[in-house]
């Protein structure tokens, strides 16, 4: 089956409430690397997940973000010129508790919508690619009523990603079930997963709306009646929609795979083809980035002499590595990371 075979309106909602700490000093608290301009193209992570989700075929966006973020966020949809539903949590609960918010903002919309939730730090340059997973994805979570997660094709044996083996086939969907769940393993264990199909866990998910909310009210109902609640008795501010403190603080702070997806037995998986990074270091960052003859990534005021397989980036003061390989280097105004 191919996304031509399908016009279904997809439902995008985008987690973006997270702290990133691991690309310090660039990413902060205060400033998480979603928000950051990190990629080649000069946009965020962020604006370029709102972009991939906002062409034909997508609904419009549910962004669930912090509180303190409601701002960058809003001043970035505008400079894309594109309109979205900004939910603000008032504190962090994890991703079980977010999910839930915007399956029922999108079953509140249509009874029947499928929603696609996406972290907003990740790179996915294959845009076209993407869009015809997620249509193939939303197909095969309606005709199977699954909860499907997008599986990505390993690039080597990574010791950074869960992993998902695939079961028997869905049909001629193209889709599985999922046989297991593999936490994060070591290199030898890693090795015998991709030997063996297994796929990497982007964390990214395709499901009808209705189904999540079945789950979570088998699986985790003090999520679903936090999430249920703080809609409820949410309040307009300016554009954005803020969920209710006190009910939203009765949500266990878990994330859906713990909540949902290590449980239920309606998940399925799709080998998804778009090429995929979480860019959750400076080693992940400089595979994406393009590199000089001796293989370094130079951002910035940067000067390099006998330097090979580097990252260099510096903000304003020139930076300068001589006779290192190997190395990360990074220079903001009142911090500097060398490792």
């Amino acid at each position: 089956m191919t996304a031509s075979s399908t016009n279904r309106t997809v439902h995008p909602v985008v987690i973006a409430g997270g702290s990133g700490t691991r690309l310090w000093p660039v990413s902060r608290d205060t400033m998480p690397k979603q928000f950051v301009s990190l990629l080649d193209s000069g946009r965020s992570t962020f604006e370029e997940t709102i972009l991939r989700v906002s062409g034909q075929g997508f609904a419009r966006p549910v962004v669930v973000t912090h509180s303190d973020f409601r701002f960058v966020v809003a001043e970035q949809l505008a400079g894309l010129g594109i309109e979205a539903d900004i939910v603000l949590e008032p504190e962090r609960r994890d991703s079980a508790a977010a999910i839930a918010v915007g399956a029922l903002i999108a079953a509140g919309r249509d009874e029947d919508a499928v929603c696609l939730v996406l972290a907003a730090d990740h790179l996915i340059p294959d845009g076209e690619l993407f869009t015809a997973d997620c249509q193939e994805a939303a197909e095969a979570a309606t005709r199977f009523e699954r909860i499907m997660l997008l599986g990505i094709e390993p690039t080597g044996p990574s010791t950074a990603y869960g992993y998902i083996a695939p079961g028997a086939p869905l049909g001629d969907s193209g889709a599985f079930t999922v046989e297991r769940f593999a936490e994060k393993p070591n290199r030898e264990t890693a090795e015998t997963y991709v030997a063996e199909g297994y796929r990497w866990n982007s964390g990214n998910f395709v499901f009808p709306a209705r189904l999540m909310q079945e789950e979570l009210s088998t699986f985790a109902p003090e999520v679903l009646n936090a999430a249920r609640g703080a809609l409820e008795a949410a309040v307009r501010d300016l554009d954005f929609l803020r969920l209710d403190a006190g009910a939203f603080a009765r949500a266990p702070r878990i994330s859906i795979d713990y909540a949902v997806m290590e449980k239920t037995r309606r998940a399925g998986v799709l080998k998804t083809r778009f090429r995929w990074s979480d860019i959750g270091s400076w080693d992940a960052m400089f595979d994406v980035k393009d590199k000089d003859e001796a293989g370094n990534v130079l951002e910035g005021a940067v000067s390099v002499l006998d330097t090979h397989g580097s990252f260099v980036r510096s903000d304003e003061v020139l930076t300068t590595v001589v006779g290192l390989d190997d190395v990360v280097v990074v220079k903001t105004p009142d911090a500097v990371l060398v490792t």
